[in-house]
């Protein structure tokens, strides 16, 4: 699942094809992206009660049915030249898709492995972060094939579509819930829960909104991601535009090399983050995010333009954190509010990347454009960003010092939370 709907991070292999056939300008043609982020979060925030009622087989076809009409429809509106199809069809239905299916397999993986729920999450979501690694040269290649004109567009968003219609189905037929009781051998939870911000107890989707941890912990993740969506977004220009004047330019096909490294580290973050944070806890693991992610930061505003090599290796480690902060989020919410209705509380907190990725790319370019229309060049266009992102990253470190184990009253009594786990089980018999 995650792998097809990760095709979202390869948007910018249509964005000059579609600029070129339908006279668009670069802020049009980036639209469908930020609309399906934006409805990423949304729906995974109204959806996330759904997805806990109806089960993950349904989950999953209601994303795999949005995320290819979304395509089908994109295809429809470049064929008639009706961009608005697109907008609505990759951007808003396909967006919905995304949120649908990016939340699908988070409590299922962590009812059938507890005693690893950042490895379990960690290799779901790098998925989404590793789906442009596929989609990019496909795209590519197709786009390559058909043309880039109005149907050579057309025809490449249709096989999108059919395509990942089948892939996603495989999804939706393997996915199973772990029978009532299941648990790891040898693991016991009572011992799980002795360390620190580890309960047994569960929180409702409802209650754990309440909350101050949740507050707490939307802070640390909007504010992770904007860190790193800001270099993400502009990556290419970014190292390009901080060694134009040295003894060491970066070419274009350097610069589109780094983008795809920073790719590489958002993907292998995932896993290899998120899997460390079984070891030393989720609070650590935030603090180590947060705090060297800072100081990556202040390493490239220090340095400039004088270490091509320290750049690229500051903001390869910032994109492993932007991508590990993604994958341990999941893991950090049932420890502090339990499994039950944990997809829900996770779609909720999604709301957090649906504001970063305005905030992330809205503080980096338009503070380079003003720096650029004050005749400033190289590292001076981003050195404000750069220190605006230090002071984030900061607040997110205190929000994440403030978490503590939820209050008992925000907790599920036994017999109710029993009675509606049983139901729940019920209704996902089939899957």
């Amino acid at each position: 699942m995650h792998l097809a709907i990760g095709q979202a991070y390869a948007w910018s292999v249509f964005k000059l094809p579609l600029e070129s056939a339908l006279h668009l300008s670069g802020t049009a043609s980036a639209l469908p992206f930020q609309l399906g982020i934006v409805m990423l979060g949304l729906s995974a925030a109204f959806g996330g009660r759904m997805v806990e009622r109806n089960g993950p087989r349904w989950a999953m076809f209601v994303s795999m049915i949005c995320f290819s009409s979304g395509f089908l429809l994109s295809a429809l509106g470049v064929a008639t030249g009706q961009y608005w199809l697109v907008v609505l069809g990759y951007g808003f239905v396909g967006g919905i898709g995304l949120g649908i299916g990016y939340i699908s397999p988070v409590s299922t993986l962590m009812k059938w492995f507890p005693d690893r729920p950042g490895m379990a999450t960690g290799i779901a979501i790098m998925g989404f972060g590793g789906g442009a690694l596929i989609a990019s040269p496909w795209s590519t290649q197709m786009l390559g094939t058909f043309g880039t004109g109005t149907s050579g567009i057309a025809t490449t968003f249709l096989v999108h579509g059919l395509v990942y219609a089948v892939f996603m189905s495989l999804g939706v037929f393997l996915v199973r819930v772990p029978p009532d009781g299941w648990l790891p051998r040898g693991w016991v939870p009572a011992k799980a829960a002795a360390r620190a911000l580890i309960t047994t107890a569960n929180v409702s989707a409802r209650n754990a909104i309440r909350t101050p941890q949740f507050w707490c912990l939307w802070i640390v993740l909007c504010f992770n991601v904007t860190a790193g969506i800001g270099i993400l977004e502009k990556a290419a220009p970014m190292i390009r535009d901080f060694f134009a004047n040295t003894t060491t330019p970066v070419s274009a096909g350097a610069a589109a090399g780094f983008v795809a490294l920073l790719s590489l580290a958002n993907m292998t973050g995932r896993i290899v983050w998120s899997s460390t944070s079984d070891l030393i806890g989720r609070k650590n693991m935030y603090r180590v995010y947060l705090g060297v992610g800072a100081l990556l930061y202040l390493t490239i505003a220090l340095a400039g333009n004088s270490h091509n090599f320290l750049f690229i290796l500051c903001a390869i480690g910032i994109l492993s954190f932007y991508g590990g902060g993604f994958a341990t989020a999941p893991a950090y919410l049932k420890d502090l509010f339990g499994t039950y209705q944990v997809g829900a509380i996770h779609g909720r907190l999604l709301t957090a990347w649906s504001t970063a990725g305005v905030l992330g790319p809205l503080i980096i370019n338009a503070i380079a454009d003003s720096q650029a229309a004050a005749g400033r060049t190289g590292p001076a266009l981003y050195t404000t960003s750069l220190y605006i992102m230090i002071g984030l990253l900061a607040i997110g470190f205190l929000a994440n010092e403030l978490i503590r184990p939820v209050n008992p009253r925000f907790h599920e009594p036994p017999v109710v939370e029993m009675g509606r786990q049983n139901t729940l089980a019920a209704g996902q018999g089939g899957s």
